[in-house]
């Protein structure tokens, strides 16, 4: 069981490589949790969103969902996101949960508002909009495709 000194050089490279690989992939794809302030969201579905999952701006992540209960008395949803503290949010802001596509990943959009007065750590959103599922804007389309015969 001669081991040549090389081999064991090799693997130690070898190791120290996949290591900075990881290291590198986990800084690029952004998995990191957004800290700053903390705003509470309340919905009524939340369509698999889960902890962890993105908040973005105009498609730029700008924070992290950390936190989601459900409240005993109505049956919301309270989300906690964690935003930047760089990024300051009129209270007219509205939160929307969406999808990447049909089966991709549920993340929170937040459209900023006009407002002079912005939210801070603790606040709720006044404005939310809850997941729509397929089946809603299947409905919703058909809906509006036999209003519209109606009328005719």
């Amino acid at each position: 069981m001669n081991k040549k000194p090389i081999e064991t050089i090799m693997g130690f490279v070898v190791l120290i490589i996949a290591v900075l690989f990881l290291l590198f992939a986990y800084r690029v794809s952004d998995l990191q949790v957004v800290k700053g302030y903390e705003l509470n969201a309340r919905f009524l579905k939340v369509g698999g969103l889960n902890i962890g999952s993105d908040v973005r701006i105009n498609g730029v992540k700008v924070g992290t969902v950390v936190n989601q209960k459900l409240n005993n008395d109505d049956y919301m949803v309270n989300v906690i996101l964690s935003i930047a503290s760089d990024i300051k949010l009129p209270k007219d802001s509205v939160v929307a949960i969406t999808g990447d596509g049909l089966v991709g990943d549920r993340f929170v959009k937040i459209e900023p508002g006009k407002s002079n007065e912005f939210l801070k750590d603790g606040d709720t959103f006044a404005n939310t909009k809850d997941f729509k599922t397929l089946e809603d804007m299947v409905g919703e389309i058909i809906f509006m495709v036999t209003d519209d015969n109606d009328e005719n």
